[in-house]
């Protein structure tokens, strides 16, 4: 009799024979946003059926095992495993794929030689479906698979007409969505009854003596939005043969020489590890028992086996899952899986366990199944910790909350009712962590009914309560906003002109929406920009901003706004976002130490980036000391590099299959990403703000490591002059405790021994404050060459830009030269003024937006000029008022500042009216 690991490797033998490329399973976490597990084997080919991504298999053929789950969302099948002989919330899909290379003949040729030849089904047990459209369905007969399969049977001796089964659109057509890819399918169904002459009767009827083992889809039409279907230019070939259910009806007729037994896929050397290692710690024994069709209760045993079926399908999926990076937690697909381990334990309790135990079984699974995936072997100590994590938290609550469901539940029968409280039902998930769907279970058990409705209406009042207590502004902006976009320049600049498009008020405060702006809003863990409006000389501070969908909200400080379509000056506070890029950078080249001195596996699970610090969730055991002095000495080290930090645009498609690229799965990407390289060696997908050399972050020191939930653990950082207030604060805590303990030393050595280890404590604190006060002071001179480096590195930028510029400037000579320069340093400025006094052959007025909402203006003239009239000083004291400014200067040069970049344009129509009339 064949293993299972022996059908697995036939079939893929069988379709390399026919030179097809063995391709690796896919990750259980999805590349489609829209799905919540890798659900079958064509997920990871969609991008070739769709035409996003060219084939890389030559030729255009592949085979492959893919690891599925369907728990949750649109393909469920959580409720029924344990109850029946099939459904699982895990398997296996063995499929082979032709990718525009060949098409129904030979998809239906080689299927009937591997089932019939390599794996020996009796022919005569053998049925094909085909489509047939019924009315208002798509497309026509599938006359051309019809004839295949009838010359496969004829050839056999059997009879066509009875072998082969026409379906419609329901079972035989296959469609990815409302719209794309689409075509007719054609199945095979296995007769099992013990005679197997049912003729096709039972065929699609729902019975589990004639069941689908594979399923060959024909990607041939695309569907059009208007419900029309048109011939794809590429035809396609996408199957799925369910790898359990061959193994149980080859291994449980004992390769078809009895067909009287329960076809059962628990019935297979798939299972019967599984069930051996559960025996053993039970204690229990296994009976292969089933419910009773329409028998009321369970008999004992029959609560055994179906706690048997529960726990070894589930730690497969718990296993695969956790193996492939899906942690169990409190949103999503990680929620799911957090039902799917608490359903298990709560169906150990059947078995005796009060304990973890679930955990033990990942070792026999492991050498069952990794020599096909290793990841699970590489993976599993990471998996037995997670898992026992879980068991060690559900089961503080589980019998508190069982007591709860056993004393609602035993009032509810001696009142003669059958509706479990959906008010108790949300307390047990609320309180005592039990899914609903568990609290359905136990109430099946025992005959009773969960008023769903009751639960959903309890769990709205929770929600609305949360929202109010978190006060979540941004869900009342979208309701608002929700159709205007601002354009974001920030990444560039950080002084922009733009235009008011709406002024509201919420929760007491202005709002403001520009048309486009420098500040960055609040996202993916980075705080929002503040800064100041600008716009008729007054200035409106920025306290915050946040985004709704594509449109970014300023929250004012002031207690009035700009009204709509003025234009103003919109500029970052330059200092406070230079603090946040640093922690930002530090971060990512944190994740990377992290990875490189700790654990591959440890994945990021949140973050908060501001101008005070950095935090980083990540799941992963405890930090040791020495650990985390290897980490900071690791950042450091790539900080002082000063290697470069680079960001650049890609579209989503040219990078999601790059493994070099850090990106957090279940996260929603667009069709445009930006990936953030630091260096070569950090490179992750992320759409914040950060340094433009790793040398700009200044220093790392970690302040705290702890513990947040179970598996996740929190560390906290601090970068720059935040690095220079933690540790002069930590300096003045161990001073003030040393001071504290003075006088305990001078009673220790007056009373001799009675406070022994206290001189060690003080040595030791001594010994601490030596250090971090060395630390500080070199961290202050790391700084400081930091800064003159930077400030260096400015004045080197702003000479270069305006030597670029200058030739433009001159072109304009002798004609006299008035420009607004628009956003630029000062030092800028300053630097193109003083080229101009020595190149520039007449008069100058110049402008530009320095930052901040400030304004920056400078005029000049060489002598010919000067002696017409021209007066720098005079002009500089007429026009610097416009812009809320003041100044003056000499007759040759003059400069001055102002706070109002929105007449900065009309301060310079007035300077060219005064140039003029020099003319």
């Amino acid at each position: 009799m064949m293993t299972s690991a022996e059908i697995r490797q036939s079939f893929l033998d069988f379709f390399k024979s026919k030179n097809h490329t063995c391709v690796p399973s896919s990750s259980l976490m999805p590349d489609a946003p829209n799905l919540l597990f890798t659900n079958a084997g064509m997920n990871q080919f969609v991008p070739i059926f769709l035409g996003q991504q060219k084939c890389p298999y030559t030729p255009a053929r592949a085979v492959d095992t893919q690891k599925c789950i369907r728990a949750g969302g649109k393909h469920n099948d959580l409720e029924d495993v344990g109850m029946d002989t099939y459904h699982h919330t895990f398997f296996e899909m063995l499929g082979n794929w032709s990718f525009g290379d060949y098409f129904k003949k030979e998809a239906i040729e080689w299927a009937w030689e591997l089932v019939t030849g390599v794996w020996g089904f009796p022919k005569n047990r053998v049925y094909a479906t085909v489509y047939k459209p019924g009315p208002g369905d798509p497309a026509e007969y599938d006359q051309e698979a019809y004839d295949y399969w009838a010359m496969l049977f004829t050839a056999a001796g059997l009879d066509p007409a009875v072998h082969i089964v026409n379906g419609n659109k329901k079972d035989n057509f296959w469609m990815m969505g409302e719209t794309g890819p689409c075509g007719p399918c054609s199945e095979l169904h296995i007769d099992l009854t013990p005679d197997g002459t049912t003729k096709g009767a039972l065929v699609n009827k729902g019975s589990s003596d004639c069941i689908e083992i594979w399923n060959l889809v024909f990607i041939q039409f695309t569907a059009n939005a208007d419900g029309s279907f048109s011939p794809l230019p590429a035809r396609h070939v996408d199957t799925g043969a369910g790898f359990e259910r061959i193994c149980s009806i080859i291994q449980c007729t004992d390769n078809f020489k009895s067909f009287t037994r329960t076809i059962s896929n628990y019935e297979t050397d798939v299972f019967r590890p599984l069930f051996d290692d559960l025996s053993k710690l039970s204690g229990k024994r296994y009976a292969s028992t089933l419910p009773k069709p329409g028998a009321t209760g369970l008999t004992e045993q029959e609560k055994t086996d179906i706690a048997f079926r529960v726990i070894a399908d589930h730690i497969r999926t718990l296993t695969f899952s956790i193996a492939d990076g899906i942690i169990p937690g409190n949103n999503d697909r990680n929620y799911v899986l957090r039902r799917i381990l608490r359903r298990a334990v709560k169906y150990g309790r059947n078995l005796g366990f009060t304990e973890p135990f679930m955990y033990k079984l990942v070792p026999v699974l492991c050498q069952q199944m990794g020599p096909v995936f290793t990841e699970i072997n590489s993976k599993m100590e990471k998996v037995q910790q997670v898992i026992k994590g879980e068991e060690e938290s559900f089961n503080k609550t589980l019998d508190r909350g069982l007591e709860l469901f056993n004393r609602v539940a035993s009032q509810i029968k001696k009142s003669g009712k059958n509706i479990f409280p959906g008010v108790e039902a949300f307390t047990l998930s609320d309180t005592y962590g039990f899914p609903v769907d568990l609290t359905e279970l136990m109430a099946r058990e025992l005959e009773l009914n969960v008023d769903l409705a009751g639960y959903e209406v309890e769990m709205d009042k929770q929600k609305k309560r949360s929202q109010e207590h978190q006060k979540k502004e941004i869900i009342e902006v979208t309701d608002i906003w929700e159709k205007s976009k601002t354009v974001f320049r920030g990444y560039q600049n950080l002084s922009v002109e733009a235009k008011v498009v709406s002024v509201e008020t919420l929760k007491g405060k202005f709002v403001v929406i520009l048309d486009q702006t420098p500040f960055y809003a609040e996202m993916g863990g980075q705080v929002g920009d503040q800064g100041v409006l600008v716009a008729d000389s007054k200035e409106y501070r920025v306290t915050n901003t946040i985004k709704a969908g594509d449109t970014f909200v300023h929250i004012l400080e002031s207690n009035d706004a700009p009204a709509v379509g003025t234009k103003v000056t919109a500029s970052v506070d330059k200092k406070r976002r230079a603090a946040i890029e640093g922690h930002h950078s530090a971060t990512h080249i944190f994740h990377w130490a992290l990875h490189e001195l700790v654990s591959k596996d440890a994945g990021q699970k949140g973050s908060y980036v501001g101008p005070d610090r950095l935090r980083f969730d990540f799941n992963c055991g405890p930090l040791t000391k020495d650990q985390i002095g290897k980490i900071e000495t690791a950042v450091n080290g790539k900080i002082s590099a000063n290697e470069p930090v680079i960001s650049t645009e890609k579209t989503y498609l040219e990078i999601k299959q790059d493994t070099s690229i850090q990106q957090f799965f279940g996260d929603k990407y667009g069709d445009i990403v930006r990936v953030v390289d630091i260096g070569g060696y950090s490179m992750e997908l992320c759409g914040g703000t950060h340094v433009s050399r790793t040398g700009d972050i200044g220093y790392f020191k970690v302040t705290t490591e702890g513990a947040i939930a179970a598996g996740v653990r929190r560390i906290e950082a601090v970068t720059g002059a935040a690095a220079v207030t933690y540790l002069k604060s930590e300096i003045q805590k161990g001073q003030k405790k040393l001071g504290e303990m003075q006088p305990r030393i001078i009673e220790a050595g007056l009373n001799s021994g009675r406070y022994s280890g206290e001189s060690d404590e003080v040595n030791e604190l001594d010994k601490t404050l030596q250090n971090l006060t060395t630390e500080l002071a070199d961290l202050e001179i790391k700084l400081t060459d930091a800064d003159k480096a930077k400030h260096k590195k400015a004045e080197q930028a702003a000479q270069q830009e305006a030597l670029l510029l200058l030739p433009e400037l001159m072109a304009e000579n002798p004609a006299p030269l008035v420009r607004n320069l628009g956003t630029r340093t000062s030092e800028f400025l300053k630097i193109l003024a003083d080229n101009l006094k020595v190149k520039y052959q007449g008069p100058f007025v110049l402008g530009a937006i320095t930052g901040e909402g400030k304004v920056g203006l400078v005029a000049g003239s060489p002598a010919p000029y000067v002696q017409k009239g021209f007066h720098a000083g005079n002009i500089i004291k007429e026009i610097a008022p416009m812009v809320g400014g003041g100044g003056g200067g000499k007759p040759e040069f003059a400069q001055a500042g102002g706070k109002d970049p929105s007449k900065l344009d009309e301060a310079l129509a007035k300077a060219k009216e005064v140039l003029a009339k020099l003319n």
